[in-house]
């Protein structure tokens, strides 16, 4: 963590543990369970910090931990759910419907807020909830850039040599009711660190993936934002390594220029000292120029997952695909409306191709 600044945490007051989402829309979800507000991370791209969960609570964050701007201050405040070893069980057996879409197939995500396994007692929260709700037979997905971090949950090994999980195996025995993914979006640690102020290198987070295949639990990967610095062959090496990690997917994501924390994230590049980020950052905000790259990016790596027999998944943002031209709309669209290849929460994995790509044009829009 950056020494000039403090990680203030406390207890969070809210009450609500388990929400429906939106995520349906990306199939990965139909209710999220946030293990708390805020995350140490600190990613500066994050969207986060502009969601209705955020700016729904300025007044309780100022309140708590004395946070001025919930946007500038993100990675310095975290407030933790510690309630929910104690309320999930009542929670969700009180529950009389279950929301179950065609796309979320009635899924947890865990916790697509706050990095689920950030530190020793966002893991130990995480892990509980992850067993009180397999042993009720939900489906449960859980995405974090520090997965298995040996400080935050300890990898052992029984006498006969099987690895085991801390918090009662709970991961391990999960069986197919479990999926573990990692955001793993560049090779260059230098930019992500730029960028993910606090979040784990690059490496630790593959160790991670690595460590949770040994243990017999199912893994995915977020490719998650790709960055303009990055071309054909950055991107094919990244996804060899990938190769390593036999994800069940990879879902793949460029960077979106969009939010309104961008111009901090441009500032955080130049901060770092990473100039060529930076500069390319401010070379993509137009829309057109978004879309050329954005577009080059999920071509190449659909192209790359086809070679290299990978299971790809593109997530195209809506505002993308009305921006470009008809073509590429309908591959784009395609893309939106495809079930993902991935074997989990009984999910029919795709038949048909891939979306055929159209011509490769210079002019995108």
């Amino acid at each position: 963590m950056d020494k000039e600044r403090e990680l203030r945490q406390t207890k969070d007051p809210t009450k609500t543990l388990l929400s429906k989402s939106d995520l349906h829309e990306k199939y990965l979800c139909d209710y999220v369970l946030n293990i708390g507000t805020g995350c140490r991370h600190g990613c500066v791209w994050c969207y986060v910090p502009g969601t209705p969960n955020i700016r729904a609570r300025q007044e309780m964050l100022k309140e708590e931990v004395g946070v001025e701007d919930s946007q500038e201050e993100w990675g310095d405040y975290v407030l933790y759910r510690t309630q929910i070893p104690a309320e999930l069980p009542g929670t969700v057996d009180r529950k009389r419907k279950w929301k179950e879409t065609d796309k979320g197939l009635g899924t947890v995500g865990i916790s697509f807020h706050t990095d689920a396994y950030m530190d020793s007692t966002a893991a130990e929260l995480a892990t509980q909830a992850v067993r009180i709700l397999t042993d009720r037979g939900h489906h449960v997905r859980v995405l974090t850039r520090a997965p298995m971090n040996a400080a935050t949950h300890p990898i052992r090994r029984d006498p006969a040599g099987r690895v085991t999980l801390r918090g009662e195996d709970a991961l391990a025995n999960a069986g197919n009711k479990l999926t573990v993914g990692a955001s793993i979006n560049s090779l260059n640690n230098g930019e992500v660190t730029a960028i993910e102020r606090n979040a784990p290198p690059v490496e630790a987070r593959i160790q991670g993936l690595k460590r949770l295949n040994e243990a017999g639990v199912q893994t995915y990967v977020s490719m998650s934002p790709t960055y303009p610095t990055q071309d054909k062959s950055d991107l094919r090496a990244l996804m060899k390594r990938l190769d390593e990690l036999n994800p069940s997917v990879i879902f793949h994501e460029p960077i979106n220029p969009r939010g309104d924390n961008f111009e901090l994230t441009v500032a955080a590049a130049e901060k770092a000292g990473e100039i060529e980020l930076a500069k390319a950052l401010t070379e993509i905000q137009s829309p057109s120029a978004w879309a050329e790259y954005a577009c080059n990016h999920y071509r190449w790596v659909q192209e790359l997952g086809d070679e290299m027999g990978l299971p790809v998944h593109l997530w195209p943002d809506k505002a993308l695909v009305k921006q470009v031209s008809d073509k590429r709309q309908q591959w784009l669209q395609k893309w939106r409306d495809r079930q993902p290849p991935e074997e989990f929460a009984n999910r029919e994995t795709p038949s048909d191709p891939m979306p055929t790509l159209p011509p490769v044009q210079q002019t995108l829009g």
